[in-house]
């Protein structure tokens, strides 16, 4: 473990009081206008295709079971040519965490299918650091935070220069490539491919999030990579068992390095911390 970060004197003169009331409503309303707009696109999508009614194919494309919509989101992400904007959130049993960057082992049985079932293709090999052609940015919520390698993903991501930023808000599963195409998971089993001019809808909703998203980690300044790791789980809601599984740490170890974070930011409570920590740019 690193020494403690250092802190500048001016910004130990005082506790921090903690972020304004009126600054507080606006982040919990900018929140709920995201989780609207993210369930009025899904009920719009749902809605697209009632029982009966033929759907122009160059507009939408429906894909079902797991192993159809990983390799149509294969084609989506190698096909890219400039540009892939996504939002990654937990229980990815299309592409499973470490498979988005990592070669997988492949899939044994279709999802939901009983034990013994016909064994099916494996999943399309990912590359670990994706389409080399295409710049990434991904936003990922607090439940993809909490998967197995979540955070060694993620490092990976940064390592093959993607952005990546965070939000606390569920997200909804989207792949969009070049701006001309993009993917939504309506359910497990069940996604959604869209084409110009509805495509249009998940780039703006894309775009809303993004604005309001958190780097996941920043280079600079002088705090411990662990130490941002950290602030970042608790940010986003984590248990201290949570962060330490994530971590590879103990719940003991991590409650002692937020106290010395704490410490460093003269603050005495974590809702504190978090405060001082995005005003100075510590996540």
């Amino acid at each position: 473990m690193s020494s403690r970060p250092e802190v500048p004197p001016s910004s130990r003169a005082e506790p921090s009081p903690g972020p304004p009331a009126s600054v507080r409503s606006s982040l919990i309303r900018l929140q709920e206008d995201l989780r609207r707009a993210d369930d009025s696109l899904v009920r719009l999508l749902g809605a697209w295709r009632p029982d009966g009614l033929e759907v122009p194919g160059q507009f939408v494309e429906f894909w079902e079971g797991r192993e159809a919509q990983a390799r149509r989101l294969y084609e989506l992400e190698y096909g890219a040519r400039t540009s892939l904007m996504g939002f990654q959130s937990g229980a990815n049993t299309v592409a499973p965490v470490p498979s988005t960057l990592a070669e997988p082992e492949g899939v044994s049985a279709v999802e939901g299918e009983a034990e013994g079932a016909q064994e099916v293709e494996a999943e399309p090999p990912w590359r670990k650091d994706g389409n080399p052609h295409a710049a990434y940015r991904v936003v990922v919520d607090r439940a993809f935070l909490t998967e197995p390698a979540a955070l060694r993903a993620l490092d990976e991501r940064l390592a093959a220069g993607h952005q990546v930023r965070v939000v606390d808000q569920p997200l909804i599963k989207l792949l969009i490539a070049d701006e001309e195409t993009a993917m939504v998971q309506l359910e497990a089993g069940r996604s959604m491919v869209l084409g110009p001019p509805l495509v249009r809808l998940t780039v703006e909703l894309f775009e809303s999030v993004w604005q309001r998203s958190r780097p996941y980690l920043r280079e600079d300044g002088d705090l411990d990579p662990t130490d941002r790791r950290l602030l970042q789980l608790m940010l986003s809601g984590l248990t201290d068992a949570a962060t330490a599984h994530q971590l590879g740490t103990s719940p003991r170890t991590v409650q002692r390095r937020l106290r010395a974070l704490m410490d460093a930011a003269s603050v005495s409570s974590r809702v504190q911390l978090g405060w001082y920590a995005m005003r100075n740019n510590w996540v």
